[in-house]
């Protein structure tokens, strides 16, 4: 009988050992690096800028008066009560909600603004020349030159795939940036190239 229970004590002894070394050992692990765990953003995505004729949901925290659903002016402004008129084309929904927080602050305090874009009507694209359906689109998310040729129709029997041409105006100058379809879609190494608001897709 003795035998038994020195036997017994034995087993939960060694038990009680594992147990605690396994316990050590999670807690002496090392961790992961805290730039390890951060997920990067997809590569080539912007923040959106805001443009003419979109429709923004601006929402000021405990202030009804202040909150509203309201169309970007041709001339790039809103308008807003106490703000009178504020620049909101060209900045994204994060930069104009931190202007509108900093301005709102002489009269509210601490005011917590939110900027959503409910409706993007300013990001419009041209294409021209040898497709199906030349016309000017207006695009609702992220779109290359690939996506726009496939609303376009695709190319006519003339279209010269290698010298696609895409206009783009930045600043007071505007660039050509050739585009060659056959490389693109063949190619694995030469990537799609994504457009931007007013580009003009030309097909020879």
């Amino acid at each position: 009988m003795l035998h038994r229970v020195f036997a017994l004590i034995a087993i939960l002894t060694a038990l009680v050992v594992g147990t605690d070394a396994s316990a050590q050992s999670a807690q002496q692990a090392p961790k992961p690096p805290a730039a390890a765990q951060k997920l990067k953003p997809p590569a080539g995505l912007e923040d959106y800028k805001i443009g003419p004729e979109d429709v923004l949901a601006i929402s000021v925290w405990k202030n009804e008066a202040m909150s509203r659903v309201l169309p970007v002016r041709p001339d790039g402004m809103i308008s807003l009560p106490l703000l009178d008129d504020v620049m909101a084309a060209g900045l994204t929904p994060t930069e104009l909600r931190n202007v509108l927080a900093q301005r709102l602050a002489e009269y509210v305090p601490s005011p917590a603004v939110t900027v959503i874009v409910n409706d993007v009507k300013s990001f419009k694209v041209s294409v021209i020349g040898e497709v199906f359906k030349p016309a000017r689109y207006e695009l609702k998310s992220r779109t290359s030159v690939l996506d726009v040729l496939a609303l376009a129709g695709g190319f006519t029997q003339f279209a010269s795939r290698t010298r696609v041409v895409v206009l783009r105006q930045e600043g007071e100058k505007r660039v050509r940036i050739p585009f060659n379809y056959n490389r693109v879609t063949n190619d694995s190494v030469e990537e799609d190239l994504y457009l931007k608001p007013n580009d003009i897709v030309i097909v020879p």
